[in-house]
């Protein structure tokens, strides 16, 4: 049965036939609103095709299944289920995880496979999937597009040797994994801040058996966000967590996001360090200790991962690639680097010190790690010692889902032209990178970026001054003028 976008809730046919939203299959994961978007049958739907589509590729008939904490997450995952079984799937479910213990049991159970029930850090009333066949790597633009075809064209085929398997000890396994035998020798005071998402039931769990003192921010498990959206892009929760560190008199805040797979960072002067600071901090820590090591960042990070004076010392190489934790995942697999950085606070650590998934809980143990091997250095010690650079956080002005695309290239194609000729906040453009979007690169080191965003109705708009916040701010208005001659582009999501 194809599944159809105009069945609307509280009718006979909403719960009997699958209702799917096409724009939910995205690039490199699935999100819907529920049940505005797609209801349980389409979730089923969604199961059968994903089974189906394992059985095209070749793939062993077994996979890793998990939910999130969002209390309509089981119910969904239920369906998924339904769906994965009827193609003859053998489905071992772990219960309730963040996304990286779900990327780490398909390491941890041989599983050839892995789908993850999960909102992300979307508010509540949305839901999705992030699924992947080849670990560490999950699905791109490539396996969406024929999984979405697989199932809006009604091509799920139903097969005989499909099960369930209930799969208990992988929590406790993911938590030894993380924590190793690697015990602080400083003494470390740590904000742990999860906006009462599924991390809640991590967060200060790791943090407390390298022996780091634990001071709880938000960390009761609370489904209705009763606080904010966990979400470590957002100054409210950075906001927050700087009002934490202020008030405890703590070393640093952690921050996840509601699926744990995302680290935010505010150090102790309360001073919010964006992810990709963060990730040059460690780049520095790292390259002392692998030289020439290659770090891969999106094209939302500052440029410093290029021109930082200390990481050239190093041998760094740095490669600037397109935002998404799917996209970044390849590109660290596909070229060998060290490490992957992400400005949205995904950070992928390879070999030897991660397996190449996005992990937030990975991310603040190997902080902590870098903090014990600087016992004389404060986290803003660190961040001070960066060359200075000035940014906007990640804008997301609003553009409907259907048309977004079509919107940014008309943008990009306005943007291509200048390149050598025309100029941003005084400074001549002498590069626009369109890997993902338009990354406008000027003369003196700043830049101003506008891509989609791939998970919400929303472009994104990032810019960086290596000189002054008022260059900052010069950039950001002339990028945009260039946006608002777009009329379907609405209001910025925040301020700077």
């Amino acid at each position: 049965m194809k599944p159809l976008s105009t069945v609307t809730p509280n009718t006979w046919d909403f719960l009997r036939n699958p209702m799917i939203v096409p724009t939910g299959f995205r690039e490199y994961d699935a999100r819907w609103r529920y049940p505005e978007e797609i209801n349980l049958p389409g979730m089923t739907a969604l199961g059968l095709g994903l089974g189906t589509q394992m059985h095209a590729r070749g793939i062993e008939p077994r996979i890793a299944v998990a939910n999130d904490y969002r209390d309509y997450s089981l119910a969904i995952k239920q369906a998924v289920i339904l769906g994965l079984t009827q193609a003859g799937i053998h489905v071992q479910d772990i219960g309730p995880a963040i996304t990286p213990m779900a990327y780490f049991s398909q390491f941890h159970l041989d599983a050839p496979a892995v789908a993850m029930i999960t909102a992300s850090h979307n508010p509540n009333g949305w839901t999705g999937v992030k699924m992947g066949f080849q670990r560490p790597l999950t699905h791109g633009p490539d396996e969406m597009a024929e999984l979405r075809d697989i199932v809006l064209n009604g091509e799920g085929v139903a097969r005989d040797g499909g099960r369930w398997e209930r799969v208990d000890g992988v929590m406790e396994a993911y938590l030894d994994d993380l924590v190793g035998d690697f015990r602080m020798s400083r003494p470390l005071k740590v904000v742990c801040a999860t906006g009462n998402g599924t991390a809640s039931a991590y967060g200060p769990e790791v943090l407390r058996r390298i022996g780091v003192e634990v001071v709880e921010s938000h960390n009761t498990l609370d489904y209705t966000f009763p606080h904010y959206n966990p979400n470590p892009e957002a100054m409210e929760m950075l906001h927050d967590m700087a009002a934490s560190v202020k008030a405890s008199g703590a070393d640093l805040a952690l921050g996840f996001d509601g699926d744990g797979d995302r680290c935010g960072v505010v150090d102790d002067e309360g001073e919010e360090i964006f992810a990709d600071k963060v990730g040059v901090i460690m780049a520095r820590d790292l390259s002392a200790i692998h030289a020439n090591a290659t770090f891969v960042a999106d094209v939302k990070s500052t440029g410093l991962f290029a021109s930082d004076p200390v990481l050239r010392e190093n041998g760094a190489k740095a490669d600037y690639w397109k935002t998404g934790h799917s996209h970044m995942k390849r590109r660290v697999h596909e070229i060998g680097a060290l490490a992957g950085f992400e400005k949205s606070g995904h950070y992928f650590l390879a070999e030897p010190i991660g397996r190449g998934y996005d992990d937030g809980m990975r991310v603040a143990v190997e902080i902590c790690k870098l903090l014990d091997r600087n016992p004389d250095k404060s986290m803003s010690d660190l961040r001070k010692a960066l060359p200075t650079v000035y940014n906007t956080p990640t804008l997301s002005p609003h553009c409907p889902d259907t048309e977004k695309y079509d919107t940014l290239q008309r943008i990009v194609d306005r943007i291509a032209p200048m390149n050598g000729q025309g100029t941003l906040g005084g400074q001549r453009i002498v590069d626009v990178v369109t890997v993902n979007g338009a990354r406008v690169q000027l003369e003196n080191g700043g830049w101003g970026l506008v891509r989609a965003s791939s998970n919400t109705p929303n472009l994104v708009v990032v810019c960086e001054s290596p000189t002054s916040k008022d260059e900052l701010r010069a950039i950001f208005e002339d990028l945009d003028r260039i946006i608002r001659q777009e009329s379907n582009v609405g209001e910025y999501d925040q301020t700077f």
